[in-house]
């Protein structure tokens, strides 16, 4: 009985030695769970025998158990070496088909292509579409060597701040002339005489608040001019023009006088019958006494005031021929200037009332807004002067073909006049070409609608959908490129991802208008260039990204992880893997981080969870119990030896 009870012992011991062994030995084995053995005693039993006198028959393994705690997670060089922080199994296609399961994540490409472990079999995980999306169905994961395929740009983002304290640049107005002539007074079909009469004005601003003054009798185009100069909203120019025919003709002894009213100057010429026009140009122009710019050609000499004075002309002496005077005015015809007295020519004006504001003459309205006269700009919006623009950002997008285009965004605040409140408008250039609603604009763009709530966010309902369809992608040199040109059908925003035109949205939806300054908070694109696989990273989720030479990144797919209702319950298969049983249960497979699963370590591996100190005690223990079992034996022999000897 004693041998027996001493052979299990001996049994009992070699199995822990052998159980402690394969955990040393396999101390440094990537994703290695240590086993224990564990023993219970033995003890014969019968009908009626409660063993209250049995020495016990020894013991028996009862089971050497896999323990599946957390191994250290140990950084690698690798990009495709994953560990997993937290509960779940790597699921793996065996090459004989079977499905295992692994927490060593020592992964490869194959020549093929796919993921594979140290011992080829494939990865298992979630697949992607070919727009980088993972979807649900599971496969062998692949990783795709070719070149990423070009993009062209469908939609730009923009979140940016626009500065609500900006000034606005362009003034929208409306131009009205008084032409003056040779019979004293200035006059426009429109105004009436004003000018020799003393004329009161009235200026009213878009708020209804008026502004008057007057200007005296026979007050100078320069004077009404100058009188303007302190409004607001309207503003007035000046300017004098008067021509002499017939000046070489003059007798000898004749002397031709000029003067300026309002300190101008005067200037006497006497004529002897040898000077030609341009001599007569020439001094007046070089006299300084008179602030007259001459000019001679045609056989006329020209007499201009730049500041709209009124010019008197005077011809004194014994000539008897007449001089022809023909001044700037809507009577254009030709006076005859004899010796009787001087001639007085009036000036010039030009008024210029900005959209909003109405002006007045007598009581008699000469404009308002922009009822009559011609319609003008000031400072209107031009890419190439940056005082006609408040903000402009820039960034690069690409046609069908992988090219890049310089895509330029300038903005510029509107007048509340006419316009919604917090009102700006949007240009779009692309490489130096303005874009967007030029179909109905051949001379060039009116921009698109940007209108802000109170609170500063977009108005979407009141704000133009920026959608640019008629871009021609160009090569350097100016000519189509051959790239997906304009669709200019009906397309509405949000366009598709994939495209077969050039056409893009400008989404600013996100964009305020606030009093801080121009802040562009983002701005993306969705178009890209020809890229190469240039490396791989893995997410915590396990979606394994691909990397290009264009900055443009895809997922190729994400890595499914098992759990099971009992681990301990699965089979080991070797090469650190494991199938599942029916003690185990069915795997439940799943994505990384979710659940019960954890979360994937991208380039680290996950160590044995071998505790060498510990085993090496251990081991220390199993021979002592060997070595005691071995003497429990050596004992039962003497007894034994002893009984034989005895006669």
């Amino acid at each position: 009985m004693a041998f027996n009870i001493a052979l299990s012992g001996l049994n009992a011991a070699q199995t822990d030695l052998d159980v402690k062994g394969n955990n040393i030995a396999n101390a440094s084995t990537t994703g290695f769970k240590r086993s224990r053995a564990e023993f219970g005693d033995l003890y014969s039993s019968g009908l009626q025998n409660l063993g209250d006198t049995s020495a016990g028959d020894g013991v028996s393994v009862q089971n050497t158990r896999q323990l599946f705690q957390q191994g250290n997670l140990t950084a690698t060089n690798n990009g495709l070496d994953m560990a997993i922080d937290g509960e779940g199994f790597f699921v793996l296609d065996g090459a004989n088909g079977e499905r295992q399961f692994s927490r060593a994540g020592q992964f490869g490409v194959d020549e093929q292509g796919f993921v594979t472990n140290n011992q080829g079999a494939r990865v298992q995980g979630f697949q992607a579409t070919e727009d980088g999306e993972v979807g649900d169905v599971r496969g062998d994961l692949e990783v795709n060597t070719e070149n990423l395929a070009p993009k062209s740009t469908t939609n730009v983002a923009a979140n940016l701040n626009l500065d609500s304290r900006e000034n606005v640049l362009r003034v929208d107005q409306t131009l009205i002339e008084a032409n003056g002539d040779q019979i004293d007074e200035l006059e426009s079909g429109s105004i009436g005489n004003v000018g020799f009469d003393q004329t009161d004005w009235t200026v009213t601003d878009p708020e209804g608040n008026n502004s008057t003054f007057s200007t005296v009798d026979n007050s100078s185009a320069a004077n009404i001019a100058a009188s303007f100069a302190s409004e607001s909203g309207v503003s007035a120019t000046a300017n004098s023009q008067a021509t002499l025919s017939n000046l070489n003709n003059q007798d000898a002894g004749d002397t031709l006088k000029l003067t300026l009213s309002d300190g101008g100057g005067s200037f006497n010429y006497n004529i002897d019958g040898s000077s030609s026009l341009q001599d007569i140009a020439d001094d007046i122009n070089a006299d300084g006494s008179i602030a007259l710019n001459a000019q001679a050609g045609g056989g006329d000499l020209t007499l201009a005031d730049n500041e709209g004075r009124n010019i008197e002309v005077e011809l004194t002496g014994g000539g008897t021929t007449e001089l022809d005077l023909e001044s700037q005015g809507p009577d254009t015809g030709p006076k005859n200037l004899d010796t009787t007295g001087p001639v007085t020519v009036f000036g010039n004006l030009e008024f210029t009332v900005q959209d909003g504001f109405d002006l007045a003459a007598n009581n008699a309205q000469i404009l308002s807004g922009s009822e009559t006269g011609t319609s003008d700009i000031q400072n209107a919006f031009d890419p190439n002067d940056s005082n006609t623009y408040n903000h402009s950002t820039s960034t690069t997008i690409y046609d069908s073909l992988g090219n890049p285009h310089e895509m330029t965004q300038y903005f510029v605040k509107q007048s509340q006049v006419g316009n919604p409140d917090n009102s700006w408008k949007s240009y779009v250039e692309v490489d130096g070409e303005l874009v967007g609603n030029t179909q109905d604009n051949p001379d060039g763009t009116d921009g698109f609608d940007l209108v802000f709530q109170n609170n500063g966010s977009l108005d979407t309902a009141q704000s133009d959908d920026v959608l640019i369809n008629d871009w021609v992608p160009k090569d350097s040199s100016g000519n189509p490129n051959g790239a997906a040109g304009p669709n200019n059908g009906v397309e509405e925003p949000p366009l598709p991802p994939e495209s077969s035109s050039s056409n893009f949205v400008l989404d600013y939806t996100n964009s305020t208008q606030v009093g801080s300054e121009f802040a562009i908070n983002d701005l993306q694109q969705n178009g890209f260039a020809t890229g190469r696989l240039t490396g791989l990273d893995v997410s915590e989720e396990g979606v394994i990204q691909a990397r290009f030479s264009n900055g443009e990144s895809q997922a190729l797919g994400q890595v499914a992880l098992a759990n099971f209702r009992n681990n301990e319950g699965l089979a080991p298969v070797g090469d650190t893997s494991w199938v599942e049983t029916f003690e185990s249960g069915d795997a439940v497979i799943s994505r990384p981080n979710t659940g019960p699963l954890g979360a994937i370590q991208a380039s680290s591996l996950e160590e044995s969870n071998v505790d060498l100190s510990e085993q090496l005690v251990g081991l220390i223990t199993a021979q002592r119990n060997f070595q005691a079992n071995s003497k429990t034996i050596e004992t039962s022999d003497q007894i034994t030896q002893t009984i034989i000897n005895l006669r």
